[in-house]
């Protein structure tokens, strides 16, 4: 299936329903397939070839999200940006793509002017927000000078994209998604959350990031997207409550800022459905928080890779008041059509509850790293993709993700999962956020390091925390030492605790440091 199929159906069966919302400015599905077709027309008309690669660099907003679908429409390949990356960064990503032309917000002009000084690049630069230094042109004129062009017709198994990895283990990787693994992605979420045409969701995550899973889902059901370009904890309460917003996906961070945000006990969000989560574990005492300030509201998880986006699902009712709470610290179950293991090193399944490494497969599955085979190599193997992470299955088959692999703490002989010591530390009534590292250690290699900030006027010493933790782990588990910093923890775009930038200053020039 090709990803602008959703859209066609969009204008076939509901040309007249509001489709997006950016500010004040709205346009129907109609208008919308209208102005993409058009914007097609443009990007042929200046060369553009099918399979050639255009970069976008931008924040949420409505006309990324036509960009998006006018580059698909005419046959290209899209390379969302990270709009956090530095100019060396960008540049590095831009060449190694071999990206034409590159959409741009206005925010971005200076990046973009540095980039441009690179004559190797070779970009045409068109500007989301008008014409004039840097762009080549403007977004609107491109518009309005095409008439409409037939899409150009494409396959599943043609590359609708290249997405960068975060580069949280390491250099970044073009992860190369096709038409078929979007699909596959948006298909299996429209069946887990259950949305139709009145969905109306709220694009908070990064657009550049496949943790915004809502441009192909709500397409693909004719929904309604609404856009906000930065994440602000009052505007994003605002629009739920000005625009009636019924879904709306994030990480875990967003939503514990959400909740503990004064604004939040007088908005209203009855309109809400579900929030989502996912790109990193939700710390239970972040939850808690959440279930109390939104009680209606149900909660969803879904885990994922870029390279293997939106595998498992935790639904609604396992979140619930009366749920198991042994199921809530999982990652659910595989998604529709896909399948999940647990393995040894040797690749054979493990029996139910023994530690492993998780795999999967199925039509999200990437269709590799773009001009890495080697490394393509090491992560698909028999049409299984081997994720990194460590976990295990349960007897219902819930997958439970006990950490990243380079994330495990081993501490004499025992392996510590960083994610089981930052559940219970997140729950001490004086912490705000948390991470738990290995740090080094003279007598057991590794010793169980916790980095905590702590809530506006609360204090924490040691003791107190060693006193809390032991309560609930095992001795071996709990923290023997404590960090406590006055600035919020470093987070990738995806919302992932940047655990290497916590453990470089503690492992530098030993063999651990990733």
């Amino acid at each position: 299936m090709r990803l602008t199929q959703s859209l066609c159906r969009a204008v076939q069966v509901r040309p007249h329903g509001l489709a997006t919302i950016d500010g004040a400015r709205r346009q129907t599905w109609e208008e919308v397939s209208r102005r993409v077709a058009r914007l097609a027309g443009g990007l042929l008309a200046r060369g553009l070839a099918p399979g050639d690669r255009v970069a976008v660099l931008a924040h949420n907003c409505d006309l990324f999200f036509e960009t998006y679908f006018a580059i698909l429409w005419a046959g290209a390949v899209i390379v969302p940006l990270n709009t956090r990356l530095r100019v060396e960064e960008l540049r590095a990503q831009l060449a190694d793509s071999g990206a034409r032309m590159l959409f741009f917000g206005a925010e971005f002009a200076p990046v973009v002017a540095a980039l441009r000084r690179e004559p190797a690049l070779g970009l045409a630069c068109i500007g989301l927000d008008g014409a004039g230094e840097p762009a080549d042109q403007g977004i609107e004129d491109l518009i309005a000078g095409h008439g409409p062009a037939a899409e150009v017709p494409r396959e599943g198994s043609d590359l609708a994209g290249i997405f960068y990895t975060s580069g949280t283990s390491g250099r970044p990787k073009g992860v190369m998604l096709t038409h078929g693994n979007l699909a596959a992605m948006a298909v299996n979420l429209v069946m887990c959350i259950q949305v139709d045409e009145d969905c109306v969701i709220l694009h908070c995550a990064p657009m550049f990031h496949l943790g915004d899973i809502g441009t192909f889902m709500a397409t693909m059901v004719a929904g309604t997207h609404v856009f906000v370009r930065q994440l602000n904890e009052a505007k994003i309460l605002e629009l739920i409550a000005r625009e009636r917003i019924t879904h709306l996906c994030t990480v875990p961070a967003v939503i514990d800022r959400l909740a503990k945000h004064p604004a939040s006990a007088t908005t209203d969000v009855s309109s809400l459905r579900a929030l989502g989560y996912g790109g990193a574990p939700m710390p239970l005492g972040t939850y808690e928080v959440a279930r109390q300030r939104f009680p209606g509201v149900d909660f969803i998880q879904g885990f994922g890779l870029t390279e293997m986006p939106s595998h498992t699902f935790l639904g609604p009712r396992h979140h619930r008041p009366g749920a198991d709470p042994e199921k809530m610290k999982s990652a659910g179950q595989a998604s529709y059509g896909f399948e999940v293991m647990v393995v040894g090193p040797d690749g054979r399944e493990l029996p139910r509850r023994q530690v492993g490494e998780i795999i999967g497969r199925g039509d999200n599955v990437m269709a590799g790293y773009w001009r890495q085979p080697e490394e393509t190599a090491k992560v698909l193997r028999e049409g299984w993709l081997y994720t990194q992470d460590v976990g295990f299955m349960d007897e219902d088959g819930f997958v439970y993700i006990t950490d990243r692999k380079k994330d495990m703490i081993i501490t004499g002989a025992e392996n510590v999962y960083s994610i089981e010591v930052e559940n219970v530390v997140s729950r001490h009534p004086s912490v705000d956020e948390c991470a738990v590292i290995g740090v080094p250690d003279e007598r057991w290699g590794e010793r169980v390091h916790a980095i905590v900030v702590l809530k506006a006027g609360a204090q924490l010493d040691f003791p107190a925390l060693d006193a809390f933790c032991r309560e609930q782990l095992a001795t071996y588990k709990c923290p023997r030492s404590l960090e406590i910093r006055a600035e919020r923890l470093p987070r990738s775009a995806a919302g992932k605790v940047l655990k290497r930038d916590l453990r470089a200053p503690h492992w530098s020039g030993r063999e651990r440091a990733v």
